[in-house]
């Protein structure tokens, strides 16, 4: 028996790196997920479904339960096929889980609008648009114990230096965690983010002089 059995997961930005643990340890604990991922460059380029389709296949061949899906979160109409897919693959959403991102690192001074929009688009408003259609299940059905877990990171919470774009979305996620606590506990929501550390694809492409200690 696992913790989370009978549980269903939607976890964005599932194909890689944390997201792609943080999948395969839910279902380890007996939850149904939805391995969430458009296969994206680091930069948010290009498609592939390779990813989220090898993190599905691990978790089944441990035994779990888990379908893919491949819609952009930054696409407002395309996240609402996320949260419908939780519903028509396993009946439920009891936990998201928002890790989808990407990075256009650049300062201040040399940042153009392209550059600020792209990361905004999927950090900030994908984690709106998720939430949003999320919430809308919840709020209707109001069974409780439901969770939403959004990803900041210690590049918002301490404004790195080359990544205001980034810093900028991952505070703003924060803000939008905190009015979630608050207008969904009603629905027996919890509303939490993380600041994980780890070492990614997107930390490889940070340079040495712009890494913080600790």
């Amino acid at each position: 028996m696992g913790r989370l059995d009978n549980r269903v997961a939607v976890v964005t930005g599932s194909g890689r790196g944390i997201g792609a643990e943080v999948a395969k340890a839910l279902g380890r604990e007996g939850a149904k997920v939805v391995v969430n991922d458009i296969g994206a460059s680091l930069e948010g380029g290009g498609q592939d479904t390779s990813p989220a389709d090898e993190v599905v296949a691990a978790i089944k061949d441990a035994g779990g339960d888990a379908v893919a899906n491949y819609d952009s979160v930054a696409d407002y109409d395309a996240a609402e096929n996320i949260i419908k897919t939780a519903l028509d693959s396993f009946g439920d959403l009891d936990i998201l889980i928002n890790v989808a991102g990407n990075l256009r690192d650049r300062m201040i001074f040399n940042m153009n609008k392209e550059e600020w929009d792209a990361v905004i688009a999927v950090h900030l408003n994908g984690t709106f648009n998720t939430t949003k259609y999320a919430s809308i299940h919840w709020r209707t059905e109001r069974k409780g114990h439901y969770r939403l877990i959004n990803f900041t990171s210690g590049s918002g919470l301490h404004g790195a230096a080359g990544q205001p774009n980034y810093a900028a979305a991952k505070m703003g996620i924060v803000g939008l965690t905190y009015s979630c606590a608050n207008a969904l506990e009603r629905y027996g929501v919890t509303s939490n983010c993380i600041a994980p550390g780890a070492a990614t694809r997107m930390t490889d492409s940070v340079p040495d002089d712009r890494r913080r200690s600790g």
